[in-house]
């Protein structure tokens, strides 16, 4: 998948799939993950990163998983664009 065919919505239907849904309306993509997904934990970053390689064809090395690329949708689809061909 091209990095231009990755949004923020798409990449925050992956993160609802996986945290579940906050609301109806979309999420802030500055917002801080932490508090609008209470239940982002290292679990959860897993198996956020498992469906993310999936869902986008990517492959996240150990050392893209850090605080500042899980901080938010707009931090998260950076590392989904950088990743994608």
């Amino acid at each position: 998948m091209s990095a231009d065919a990755v949004t923020v919505e798409a990449v925050e239907a992956v993160v609802r799939e996986i945290l579940g849904n906050p609301g109806e309306a979309g999420v802030d993509p500055e917002a801080p993950l932490a508090s609008v997904f209470p239940e982002l934990d290292s679990l959860a970053i897993l198996e956020l990163i498992v469906d993310l390689e999936k869902r986008f064809g990517i492959e996240v090395e150990d050392e893209d998983v850090t605080a500042e690329a899980f901080d938010s949708l707009a931090s998260l689809t950076e590392l989904v664009r950088s990743k994608s061909g």
